[in-house]
């Protein structure tokens, strides 16, 4: 495999060990990082907590949307006389 050698500054350096999983190279490193796309790209944006929490959100604006939804149908219904 032919080779580049480039200076990256030690913060940078820092940032990609801190990224290394057991037995990556750095070049492993770069191409996992740089070929992430879709939603992959994503994974590990969030703790476990945040992720959980988003969760709830979620669930809690769904269900609040799907009372909405129900009341303006029966609403609609009421001022049809469908009920």
């Amino acid at each position: 495999m032919a080779t580049k050698t480039m200076n990256v500054g030690v913060a940078a350096y820092d940032a990609l060990a801190a990224r290394k999983q057991p037995g990556e190279s750095f070049t492993d490193v770069i191409l996992r990082l740089t070929r992430s796309s879709g939603l992959e790209a994503l994974v590990g944006v969030l703790s476990d907590e945040e992720a959980e929490r988003m969760k709830g959100d979620l669930r809690e604006s769904r269900a609040r949307s799907r009372a909405r939804r129900d009341r303006m149908d029966a609403r609609l219904g009421a001022a049809m006389g469908l009920e």
